[in-house]
């Protein structure tokens, strides 16, 4: 059982940079790949960004590559998604996900363990 919580959601300005931080509870965290996701109003839930238990190995979607970062501190428990030149398109709330697998996931139904989300938004 992994237990998630997201923080680091806010309100920025286009062209502004937010760092989203994703905390797991207990001693396994380095048994899971992690994958961020986000929801914008009236839509489906999309796959950002995701990366392998080791840190080694990232995906992203194509319409946040070059702009935004995972990595993970497994000494931490942490992963993160760093997001800059945010767009308002990118307003969304954002979940993170564990996934018990070495290797990462672009796809929502193969992640077992979510977070409650962090709201972002970007203004114009």
């Amino acid at each position: 059982q992994v237990q998630l919580v997201e923080s680091g959601g806010g309100l920025v300005q286009a062209g502004g940079s937010l760092r989203l931080s994703c905390a797991a509870s207990g001693r396994t965290f380095s048994s899971y790949a992690m994958g961020w996701f986000r929801q914008a109003p009236g839509k489906e839930r999309e796959f950002v960004a995701a990366i392998s238990r080791r840190g080694s190995s990232m995906d992203y979607s194509d319409s946040v590559k070059g702009r935004f970062t995972i990595s993970r501190d497994n000494a931490k428990n942490t992963v993160y998604l760093q997001m800059n030149s945010l767009k308002p398109e990118d307003t969304a709330v954002y979940y993170c996900a564990a996934r018990p697998s070495l290797m990462p996931s672009i796809y929502e139904y193969e992640y077992h363990y979510w977070g409650q989300g962090t709201q972002v938004t970007v203004s114009s």
